[in-house]
């Protein structure tokens, strides 16, 4: 580790061979923590580039534990985190309020590391086990219509720099792989980003794939729709910045948005939401995130139908059914 650390502290970077194996030990234990660390800190002095992107997606790709369920017709909806806006769960909102629609939704995720309330913080908060096998997540989301994938479980790497990543409490590279290491490889994909430079990263490596996917940026710095300030959506076919009143929306605050100061707060909003007692705040920004991700499958024409859809799903009680049916 000590070659590697000298030749990145001399202003080189990874070719993507090189960052795949590093990747490979990190995840075989094969440096120690201080070690690892100050890789870590390397990059955020410095964004990751393409190659060492590419490279690090391809280890965890490859060393994940792998997950057989029917994907061909199913979407993930999952920000990057590390936006530092501290905001309620709208990706794991937004996915129940998706699944209460009928439409499939394999949902990635993990404990907060740069944030305080991951999503598998609020759904562990809320009674649901983990589950470990492709059996077991078939099952949920053939009832459900959503299965939820625990990152540690599925990715060993992960799971060995965790502590690592939560003691730093800093957005690090690991933020901007879990996106993209979905080991069930949903045909579609809404991911958030924190900012527009690693949006284009994305982009140039997600066009040359055959599942389809969108970035979602808001413009004052949010890893989702926030409908505080416009926002960017990039697609394959190219990029528009939206208003709120183009999703149908009024401005929101920031404050309006925010999520509990604990994991039992924040937890305790995610369900309110769900039982139809959030504020027009709250589930403005579920339903927009909601209805950009039910648009983006093709399968529900305009944006206003998909919205409608969406208000259906939550005011009717629809997205809490699929959130309790996952419960139990």
């Amino acid at each position: 580790m000590k070659e590697i650390l000298e030749y990145l502290f001399n202003h080189h970077t990874l070719s993507k061979s090189q960052a795949k194996a590093i990747m490979i030990e990190i995840a075989q234990n094969k440096f120690n923590m201080t070690e690892v660390t100050a890789f870590v800190t390397i990059f955020l002095m410095r964004n990751i580039t393409l190659p060492e992107l590419q490279g690090f997606r391809e280890a965890l790709l490859q060393m994940a534990v792998p997950v057989n369920i029917d994907a061909k017709d199913a979407i993930d909806i999952v920000g990057t985190g590390g936006d530092g806006k501290n905001t309620i769960n709208i990706s794991t909102l937004a996915s129940f309020v998706v699944a209460g629609t009928g439409q499939k939704v394999i949902k990635h995720g993990n404990y907060g590391a740069s944030t305080l309330t991951g999503s598998s913080n609020v759904l562990e908060q809320a009674g649901y086990i983990f589950k470990k096998t492709s059996e077991e997540l078939q099952e949920d989301l053939n009832k459900a219509n959503i299965c939820f994938l625990h990152a540690p479980f599925f990715h060993p790497a992960l799971q060995s720099v965790g502590a690592l990543r939560k003691s730093l409490g800093l957005r690090t590279f690991f933020n901007l792989l879990g996106p993209l290491v979905n080991p069930a490889k949903p045909q579609f994909s809404v991911i958030g980003v924190y900012n527009l430079e690693i949006a284009r990263i994305y982009q140039y490596l997600l066009q040359k794939e055959s599942r389809d996917f969108i970035l979602v940026h808001g413009m004052d710095g949010y890893d989702e729709i926030s409908l505080t300030h416009d926002s960017k959506i990039i697609t394959k076919e190219g990029e528009e910045i939206f208003s709120t009143l183009d999703l149908g929306f009024e401005p929101v605050t920031a404050e309006s948005i925010q999520a509990g100061s604990t994991i039992a707060e924040t937890a305790e909003i995610f369900k309110n939401i769900l039982k139809g007692r959030g504020t027009p705040q709250q589930n403005a920004v579920v339903l927009a995130n909601a209805a950009v991700a039910l648009f983006h499958t093709g399968k529900f024409g305009n944006y206003e139908s998909c919205l409608v859809l969406a208000k259906e799903s939550l005011y009717t009680g629809k997205a809490l059914n699929s959130f309790e049916l996952l419960l139990k």
